[in-house]
């Protein structure tokens, strides 16, 4: 079986605004992604500080913390191999009119600064974000679909 990674998507206030936090998730488990974790929650100031915390101090950041708390955000868990690319692939660039056709930001989004949706950068970053919204026995990692025997292979 090939190596799973984890990552962190979150569907932001704007997209939970615009009810597209379901095609959100659709799209990643129609790429083969298993979801292992999903809660809809209010974003508190001090999550939001301890997930962004690479940004405290920066121009943006008091905007960016009040966006996120503004509103429901639906957090997801998804591993699967090379999961961080398949996302950032499946979500598109971080400012929509960069994002190619076909991706949700690409498909749905202006601005960057209501982009939609967060996904983790690294295998690091999804283990760490992961960790900040999920507790682990809330999350079910390697639980058995039949369809993993099609998708998730080492030949």
């Amino acid at each position: 079986m090939a190596d799973l990674e984890r990552t962190l998507v979150l569907a932001k206030p704007d997209a939970m605004q615009r009810a597209l936090a379901g095609e959100i998730i659709s799209r990643l488990e129609r790429r083969g992604l298993r979801l292992i974790g999903l809660k809809l929650m209010h974003m508190t100031e001090e999550i939001a500080n301890q997930h962004y915390a690479e940004h405290v101090g920066k121009g943006f950041f008091a905007g960016l913390v009040t966006y996120m708390t503004s509103g429901p955000i639906v957090a997801a868990v998804f591993e699967g191999p090379n999961a961080i690319a398949a996302v950032r692939a499946t979500v598109g660039a971080t400012d929509p009119v960069a994002a190619g056709p076909g991706t949700i930001r690409g498909d749905y989004g202006l601005l960057k600064g209501r982009n939609l949706v967060h996904a983790s950068d690294s295998p690091e970053s999804g283990q760490r974000e992961a960790a900040i919204f999920f507790k682990s026995d809330e999350l079910f990692p390697g639980w058995n679909r039949d369809l993993d025997g099609w998708l998730i292979t080492d030949n």
